[in-house]
C-alpha cells in the first residue's frame, strides 16, 4: 500500500504564516489564478488544501534558484 499523505485543510492565518504574504496578496495572486484557489468549509469558512500550498511554495523556491 502506497504510503500518502492524508488530506488537510489550512485556514488564512496559517497560509499567510508558510507563504510569508501579506492578505491583500494572496487573494490578489488567487484573482489573477497564480495562487490556489480556497475550497468552501461552509457558509463564511474557506480554506487551502495544504499539498496545493506545499506545491505553490515549492515552484516559486525553484524559480527563484532558477533566475
Amino acid at each position: 500500500m502506497a504510503d500518502t499523505k492524508p488530506l488537510r485543510i489550512l485556514r488564512l492565518r496559517e497560509v499567510l504564516a508558510r507563504t510569508g504574504l501579506s492578505r491583500t496578496t494572496l487573494y490578489e495572486l488567487i484573482g489573477k489564478r497564480l495562487f490556489p484557489h480556497p475550497v468552501s468549509l461552509s457558509v463564511r469558512a474557506v480554506g487551502w488544501i495544504e499539498a496545493e500550498v506545499e506545491t505553490w511554495i515549492a515552484a516559486r523556491t525553484t524559480m527563484d534558484r532558477i533566475k
